[in-house]
This record gives C-alpha cells, sequence and structure tokens, in this order.
C-alpha cells in the first residue's frame, strides 16, 4: 500500500530512532528527554495503584474529555477562567496531534522558532502546514521577525515552548512574553504554549504564562511526563471552552479516551501532601546535575564550544564553531555518547547554527563528566578551529 503524501517527507524521529543505540551497554545517553527513573514518585502513587483492583469503574468506557474529578481539579489547579475548558490528552504530543488536526488546513502558515521541538515539526509537517521560522535568542523569539511574519503571511497559529525551550533552555523573559500576547491580539494568531518543562525550575522566580497576556487567543499544552511518570502517557491541553469541544470531536474519532486508571492515579498523586516536596527534591537534583554538566564543559571542551546557561528545564545548548554537527554526533555515539545534533531541530536546513542539544537530567554526576570526556576527544578528533 503506497504512503499518504502527507507522510512521505516526514523522517523518522532522530530521538525516537537513537534510543536503542543509547541504551547500548557502554553509552552513556546525553541524547534523550528521559527523567531520572530514580526520582518517579512510585512511593507516593503505591496506596493508589493498589486501590485500583477495588475500583472496577475506573475500567469501563468513560468521558472523552477525561475523568470529571481530575478535570475539576485541573480547574482550580491553573485557575481556569469560566469560558474555558480542558482535555486530557495520551501525552502532551497527542494533545498537538489533535491541535493540528482540528485546526491547520494543508497550506496553512504557522510559525515556529528555529530550532524548535522536533515533535512538533513532525505534527505540523504531517499536517501539511507551511512552517514559517523565526530566529531565537537568549531573551526568547525575534520579536522583528515574528512581527513581520504575522503581518505578511496570514498566519493561523505560532508554536511555542516559552519555558525551558526544547531544544535550547531558553527560558523567554517577561518583556517578550507580554509583547508575544499583544502581537497575537493584534494579528489574530492563536499561541500554542507548550509549557511541559515549566515546574523543573530550580533557580529564579516563576513566570507568568504568556497565555495569561492572551487568554482567548492561546491554547496550553501541559505535561505529567516529567514530574509524575513518562509512562502514564498523560497531558493536558486548555483553553476557549469551543475550541476545546473541537479537540474533543477529533479525540472522539482518535482513540475514544485516555487511560481512566492512570488519570485517577494522577489525580490522587497531585493532590498528594508530599507531592510538593517531590517536586523540590526533583528541582535540587536537577540543579546540581546541571551545574555538574556545565563545569564539566568549561573544564574539557574548547574554548570556542559554548555551553548556554538554563534556570531549569532538561536540555542545554552547546554551541559549536562551524562543523559538520552529524557526524559529530555519529562519532559521539562510536566513542560511547549519545547526543542530538542541532540538525534535527530546523525546517529549514539552510538556518541551521552547529550545536548539540545535551540533557543533564538522567545521567549521574560521575556520568556527565565522563560523557563529557569522551566528547572532547570527538572534538579534538574533528580538529575543529
Amino acid at each position: 500500500m503506497k504512503l499518504a503524501k502527507s507522510l512521505q517527507d516526514i523522517q523518522p524521529s532522530y530521538i525516537r530512532e537513537i534510543l536503542s543505540a543509547a541504551s547500548a551497554p557502554g553509552i552513556i545517553s546525553l541524547a534523550g528527554g528521559l527523567p531520572d527513573e530514580g526520582t518517579f514518585p512510585l512511593a507516593l502513587m503505591t496506596e493508589s495503584l493498589t486501590a485500583l483492583s477495588n475500583k472496577a469503574q475506573l475500567f469501563q468506557y468513560g468521558n472523552t474529555a477525561g475523568y470529571t474529578p481530575l478535570l475539576e481539579h485541573f480547574r482550580g489547579r491553573y485557575q481556569l477562567p469560566s469560558s474555558h475548558d480542558s482535555i486530557v490528552c495520551t501525552g502532551s504530543q497527542q494533545g498537538l496531534d489533535l491541535i493540528a488536526r482540528a485546526f491547520i488546513n494543508p497550506c496553512d502558515s504557522i510559525v515556529m522558532e528555529a530550532p524548535s521541538y522536533l515533535g512538533a515539526l513532525q505534527v505540523f509537517g504531517l499536517a501539511q502546514a507551511k512552517i514559517e521560522s523565526i530566529s531565537q535568542n537568549e531573551h526568547g523569539p525575534n520579536l522583528v521577525e515574528l512581527e513581520a511574519c504575522f503581518c505578511a503571511n496570514g498566519i493561523t497559529l505560532f508554536y511555542a515552548v516559552p519555558d525551558f525551550h526544547n531544544p535550547t533552555g531558553v527560558c523567554w523573559s517577561l518583556a517578550v512574553r507580554k509583547k508575544v500576547a499583544q502581537l497575537c491580539q493584534r494579528y489574530n494568531v492563536t499561541l500554542i504554549e507548550d509549557v511541559p518543562y515549566r515546574e523543573l525550575r530550580f533557580t529564579g522566580d516563576s513566570l507568568p504564562l504568556v497565555s495569561s497576556f492572551c487568554p482567548d487567543n492561546s491554547l496550553v499544552l501541559r505535561s505529567f511526563s516529567k514530574i509524575a511518570t513518562p509512562g502514564i502517557r498523560l497531558g493536558l491541553v486548555t483553553g476557549r471552552a469551543d475550541w476545546i469541544a473541537a479537540l474533543n470531536k477529533v479525540k472522539q474519532a482518535a482513540d475514544l479516551h485516555s487511560s481512566l486508571p492512570m488519570q485517577a492515579v494522577l489525580l490522587d498523586l497531585l493532590q498528594h501532601d508530599k507531592f510538593p516536596q517531590h517536586l523540590t527534591k526533583l528541582g535540587q537534583l536537577y540543579k546540581a546535575r546541571y551545574e555538574a554538566l556545565s563545569k564539566n564543559i568549561a573544564l574539557k571542551l574548547p574554548s570556542n564550544c559554548y555551553a548556554n546557561t538554563v534556570d531549569g528545564g532538561m536540555f542545554i545548548w552547546l554551541s559549536l564553531p562551524e562543523c559538520d554537527v552529524d557526524a559529530i554526533a555519529k562519532s559521539a555515539l562510536e566513542h560511547g555518547i549519545a547526543v542530538v545534533p542541532s540538525s534535527v531541530f530546523y525546517q529549514d536546513r539552510e538556518s541551521i547554527t552547529p550545536a548539540l542539544r545535551l540533557n543533564f537530567t538522567n545521567s549521574n554526576i560521575e556520568e556527565l563528566g565522563e560523557a563529557i570526556e569522551r566528547l572532547s576527544k570527538v572534538i579534538k578528533t574533528h580538529s575543529m578551529a
């Protein structure tokens, strides 16, 4: 059977494809966006998981939008306006797919930062959207480029990760958040605000959601993979009730509803009196690992290799001098370290800047030091000037 045209030009996820190689014996992986398994709050979930055997009703078909007590909890937890609603998804990745299928027609123009989240590039590629790329700086998206795009191209939506961006780790400044919201309102562009790392801040104070400045021009994607476990496969989309109703219609056709037993377990976890302590410990652990990675980069890599500073999240962006980043990544794997080259995060390959995305959450401090030691040898072998 012939592949659909929308799938023919979509490349497999480099990160998903490399996972098997990255998990081989002797490989230290800084490639995937994996939380540390040792941090999973299984002890806080034990009572809830055990009780499932006495709750047969949770194993029946349920409402497409989600488990009602959980939805009620989210309304209060995220202080949703009365005109807004929410829908539980099978991971926030499904939420992104539902949005694309509900609101994007082939050849619709959307805006994304470059580099950007690979999973979003794949989803919008399958929707056959026309992706307009704008550059990013240390404060967020290039606002001049963003307004020019909004003004000239009839943009449907702007997809962004303002809190600890994937792949660069950049956190938008307050001024940029307000300006982006103003531009979305002025040009009637919908902001898709993806915040899977928002609760992984370990330095500084939390900033308001961009959507808080343009609530009726935005949809917010949340994930519980990073603060609970990826295996529960639960995410959330919130926004205007009429937009959530459209997503509900698409999800009915997609999978009827997400796992009710896991939604009940998630609700118990979020309400557990020790859950805030879990988040605090998670932040402390990730901060220590980030600092160890940054220190090793400064000590062991050439001065023309530069890692940005981050205040949270799971990644740093290691900028390199002009080089073949794909060759670097391949050679690194041969030397026992898995990394992701910057090339996979760009829609337009001509705008690629040489860099590597490095994850610091799934390796201990000793492994991070050894990983940079190995990467140093790879870089020296490639003799980058």
